[in-house]
């Protein structure tokens, strides 16, 4: 058996860079400037997670094991209690129609009580399938321990499966669900919105430029002296305290232009996947770049082991494994200047190298002061 494992070695197509190239060589158009709205939110104007335990049932024999799950038995134990209806003790609950589940939700900022909102259902136990189930009324509960709505209703799975004679087929996950609208809200939770005489805004991304853009451009529609940027991330706003009034004068502030100054460099490397994206402020200084690859081979050979007749010892099969690594020198090469983006993926592309090398080359461009580019890492 003769196997091969190349650590450095086909060269893939790096389809997110020259994606990007594609995209700076072709003619530049005029783009919409940003609107306060997309680069900052009001503060505590957010949403809440819900989480809550309950039970699916009505599933056709693929719910959970119990003899591995107690827990689910114990719920139904739990529910029945509730429903007056009391389990004598020691009895053997078989229940493969039933299975336990955790329920999430996230609860939109100024839900009232009578709205509802998406849930999304998750098998805890050794379910097979939640196709066909429906969701028994379950609380759902805030960081608080306080209910904040009440979900229940049918699964929509969007996987399918079968299996037979020890065969199965599946496609997309059959242990999840969701249940549109399958929760009520039964308790708003109160919002720093209308009190005290001003609102904080935070920008997404901390930068001193957006923060003063954002100042800036409130100022100019609305009055010298009605936002103040503090620092990087917050702007202070003057705000109405009427109520109508305070929801007219964001909607007219969310909507101002901005005009942003150019984002800093900034390159993605993911080492689990391989991706690299980088923004159009990435430059590249003169440098020189040798890349080499290593390639690691193994050999299994299978040998017969042969005992003597009056050995006593049986015929066995062994393998023989030879292993060599072989490293390939790569050639000194002289990457230009490049200001643009393009200028850089082109030079990048000059060194045949696969995006497992990039990350490493980028890196190695980076500490030696040829990159002009911050490098995170996900």
């Amino acid at each position: 058996m003769f196997t091969t494992l190349l650590v450095h070695g086909l060269r893939a197509a790096l389809l997110l860079i020259l994606a990007a190239a594609l995209g700076a060589a072709l003619p530049a158009r005029a783009q919409s400037p940003a609107r306060i709205k997309e680069v900052a939110k009001v503060q505590g104007v957010r949403s809440n997670p819900l989480l809550g335990y309950g039970l699916v049932v009505g599933l056709d024999g693929t719910g959970d094991q119990t003899a591995q799950a107690p827990f689910t038995a114990q719920g139904l134990n739990s529910m029945l209690q509730q429903m007056g209806i009391t389990v004598p003790p020691g009895t053997a609950m078989q229940l493969k129609n039933i299975a336990a589940v955790l329920v999430t939700a996230e609860l939109p900022p100024f839900s009232q009580p009578g709205q509802q909102v998406d849930v999304v259902v998750s098998s805890i136990g050794n379910a097979k399938s939640l196709r066909g189930g429906t969701l028994v009324a379950t609380p759902l509960k805030g960081a608080d321990g306080q209910v904040y709505a009440l979900a229940q209703g049918n699964l929509i799975v969007g996987g399918a499966g079968a299996s037979a004679g020890g065969s199965k087929v599946q496609i997309n996950h059959l242990s999840g669900g969701r249940v549109p609208l399958g929760a009520t809200v039964e308790r708003a939770v109160p919002t720093p919105f209308l009190s005290g005489e001003s609102i904080q805004l935070d920008i997404t991304s901390s930068d001193y430029a957006t923060a003063r853009a954002v100042a800036r451009a409130i100022n100019a529609h609305k009055g010298a002296g009605t936002a103040q940027a503090m620092d990087g991330r917050v702007v202070r706003v003057r705000a109405p305290l009427v109520p109508d009034e305070r929801v007219a004068f964001l909607a007219d502030i969310e909507n101002l232009p901005l005009a942003l100054e150019k984002p800093a460099a900034r390159i993605v490397l993911n080492p689990r996947t391989g991706s690299i994206v980088m923004n159009q402020a990435v430059s590249l200084a003169p440098c020189a770049v040798a890349h080499g690859s290593l390639a690691v081979t193994i050999n299994s050979t299978p040998q017969v082991s042969q005992p003597n007749a009056l050995a006593g010892g049986n015929t066995a099969v062994v393998e023989r494994n030879d292993i060599t690594i072989t490293q390939q020198g790569g050639a000194v090469m002289n990457l230009p200047e490049g200001a643009k983006l393009a200028d850089v993926v082109k030079a990048l592309n000059s060194l045949g190298a696969t995006p497992q090398d990039l990350l490493a080359i980028l890196q190695a461009m980076k500490a030696a002061g040829a990159l002009q580019a911050e490098l995170e890492v996900l």
